[in-house]
């Protein structure tokens, strides 16, 4: 896959799984590989990546949520019935993501692993779930603001259910 990262609330939640003293695996629903192809928006090749990566890694025994961010606005829209401005590359949609914490990606490149976290780990190592401000910069709607706000509060109640420790910092 092009420009690609393991991101999200696999990469957070499986620190905050270490800080809790859990398995590492613990109450991961699904690892997410985001890429980003902006050369070609069809939802048949975005498929035939899914298909690719699944087959590659079937094996582990995991879901694997496969996303080309460059349909990013394109599937908001299908989803949530608003649309949100094109990502500009995987870094800026990596930037858009609910929270600082899972604002991050990890891949391994030329034998190193590469870290992207626009807002650094502080939150993430803190345990600190915050709203991810920038991610309103993204929406063209008011309506995307308030599905995003209910988004954000449902995966904080979730997660202080698996990982008790963890300090949600309310929408403000």
């Amino acid at each position: 896959m092009p420009n690609w990262y393991l991101g999200a609330g696999c990469i957070a939640q499986t620190v905050w799984n270490s800080l809790h003293g859990f398995e590492l695996t613990r109450n991961i629903e699904d690892y997410d590989l985001a890429y980003f192809d902006s050369t070609d928006l069809s939802e048949e090749t975005e498929e035939g990546t899914i298909q690719k990566a699944q087959s590659a890694l079937g094996y582990l025994g995991v879901t694997i949520d496969v996303k080309n961010e460059a349909r990013g606005h394109l599937w908001c829209k299908n989803h949530f019935g608003n649309a949100i401005r094109p990502y500009l590359s995987i870094e800026d949609a990596i930037a858009s993501w609910p929270t600082t914490a899972t604002s991050i990606g990890v891949r391994y490149e030329n034998g190193n692993l590469l870290v992207y976290a626009p807002f650094g780990l502080d939150d993430l190592f803190s345990m600190i779930v915050r709203r991810n401000r920038r991610q309103a910069e993204y929406f063209l709607t008011d309506e995307y603001d308030q599905k995003s706000r209910e988004v954000y509060n449902q995966k904080a109640q979730k997660w202080v259910k698996a990982w008790p420790k963890l300090v949600v910092v309310p929408w403000e």
